[in-house]
């Protein structure tokens, strides 16, 4: 290596840069001499496909390449060998509308190892393969220290002592850092190549971004505005009002343009003073006639708002049995209703209330999204399930009387949006219904909480509202940064859970 670097660059290869390629290439595989590329290989190269061919260079020398074509995901698929996957070497196997980035070379001067260009020409890879919407970058690496090996282990145990790290590949050990995972071996795969023992691992990177239906409207958009609504318990003289007062908050968070508004668990009750005179169990049976009216008018603001609105809780009766529900009332005019399943011993001391036994991910314009209802937040098994199911919003409409009970919800949603790598929203009421027994006091600060790595928060909160203050938290996230966090987080808590050791599942 040299003693001073002045300059180093990262571009796409040009038809003039070849006579420094073919001798760095030279330099780059000794043990195969004569097998470099032709100048009429890169011509062909550049022609058909130039913005996958790129090199790094260093004081204006060519040091390093990595050389590319898009695939047929059957190409891949099947068994195949480097002469087939080059089509003879006459690149008829690349197809602008494939699926996969195929590498077909890269490597850097001996000279010049060390510096971490190699891990420059895959990042570049990496985001040619995102700017081009394909699936994924997949080659096949030589493995040139098994000749080493090849009487001891078979390509097999040699590639699980590397991926433990008890072996050292100079090819294979960079491809896994890389985040780069095996699919399987090939055998026969580059003629000559006798370090190796001309077995190949065919490797994988998987695009997260990639949308393999693009759409050009209505499509699923990677920042998501929500809108939490802290609602101030006062009295309402009818359901009518408990409308106007709704809708002045959908008109406020929607001229915001936010996707969602959410509302806090129970804000219904201050229609429950009219059945004061009744016990607190017929007063809450009272409240639930309302249930359906307030589902049907909620829906006929998510259609003339354009926004998905999620009711937060009332009292629901099915069959004479009461339950806790809430309804999601998309702004394509649909909706899906949503149970509470835990409930608190308040809620069943007092009004003799029953825990639902159905829970789910919702699909929305704006993906999959979880509902979770207050003390349900406080058992991390439902929300683990609902990312299981793939969702990245887990919304969590909620009452509590004393901050206490708030601080739990609080803490319980923010371990929920790290342990299952998601946003989390939640929205109470706030003040108090002196006139409704059993609803004395509310305590609430709406929040969204984020997972903890870099991309996010230091904290884990996106944003607060001010406690005990009516008032609305309009918040934006970015879904981008969840697809980030899965494949390449810090800690990827979703997938390294021991599996073969535990699981969590629906009875």
């Amino acid at each position: 290596m040299q003693t001073e670097i002045k300059k180093v660059e990262l571009r796409n290869l040009a038809f003039e840069d070849y006579k420094q390629l073919k001798n760095s290439m030279v330099e780059s595989y000794p043990e195969m001499a004569n097998n470099y590329w032709r100048s009429t290989d890169i011509k062909k190269l550049l022609k058909i496909f130039p913005e996958g061919q790129l090199v790094i260079l260093v004081d204006g020398v060519v040091v390093g390449s990595a050389l590319s074509l898009i695939v047929d995901e059957k190409l891949v698929d099947k068994r195949h060998n480097y002469r087939q996957i080059v089509g003879d070497y006459t690149f008829s196997t690349h197809n602008p509308d494939g699926e996969i980035l195929y590498g077909i070379d890269v490597f850097i001067h001996p000279n010049y190892r060390g510096l971490r260009l190699g891990r420059r020409l895959y990042d570049a890879r990496k985001e040619l393969c995102e700017q081009l919407n394909l699936k994924a970058i997949v080659f096949a690496g030589r493995i040139p220290n098994y000749n080493q090996y090849s009487k001891k282990f078979t390509p097999r145990n040699y590639i699980e002592k590397v991926k433990d790290k008890e072996l050292h590949d100079p090819v294979l050990s960079f491809q896994l850092s890389n985040d780069f995972h095996v699919l399987r071996i090939i055998k026969n795969y580059l003629e000559g190549d006798e370090e190796s023992k001309e077995f190949a691992v065919l490797l994988e990177w998987n695009n997260v971004y990639y949308d393999e239906s693009p759409k050009l409207i209505n499509s699923e958009k990677s920042i998501i505005r929500l809108g939490l609504i802290q609602w101030q318990m006062r009295q309402l003289n009818n359901v009518e009002a408990l409308f106007e007062q709704a809708e002045f908050f959908i008109d406020v968070v929607s001229g915001y343009g936010s996707d969602f508004a959410l509302f806090p668990e129970l804000f219904t009750a201050p229609l429950m003073a009219d059945f004061n005179h009744l016990s607190e169990a017929e007063a809450i049976r009272e409240l639930a006639r309302h249930s359906d009216p307030i589902r049907k008018r909620f829906q006929e603001f998510a259609i003339s708002y354009n926004i998905n609105i999620i009711t937060g809780s009332m009292p629901h009766l099915e069959n004479g049995v009461l339950y806790n529900v809430g309804f999601l009332c998309k702004r394509d005019g649909t909706s899906e209703m949503y149970y509470k399943i835990h409930i608190t011993p308040n809620e069943v001391h007092h009004w003799g209330m029953k825990g639902g036994s159905e829970f789910k991910t919702y699909d929305t314009d704006c993906g999959k999204i979880g509902i979770l209802i207050c003390y349900d937040v406080e058992f991390p098994e439902l929300s683990r399930l609902l990312a299981d199911e793939g969702m990245n919003i887990l919304f969590v409409p909620f009452l509590t009387d004393t901050q206490n009970a708030y601080t739990r919800v609080k803490h319980c949603s923010q371990a929920r949006a790290i342990e299952n790598e998601c946003y989390v929203a939640i929205a109470g009421c706030v003040g108090n219904l002196p006139k409704v027994n059993n609803m004395d006091i509310q305590y609430a600060q709406a929040s969204v909480f984020t997972p903890s790595d870099f991309a996010f928060p230091s904290n884990g909160i996106k944003a607060e509202a001010t406690p005990n203050t009516e008032m609305t938290l309009i918040v934006d996230v970015d879904l981008d940064l969840l697809k980030d966090l899965h494949e390449h987080g810090s800690v990827r808590i979703l997938k390294d859970r021991r599996t073969d050791l535990y699981q969590i599942k629906k009875t």
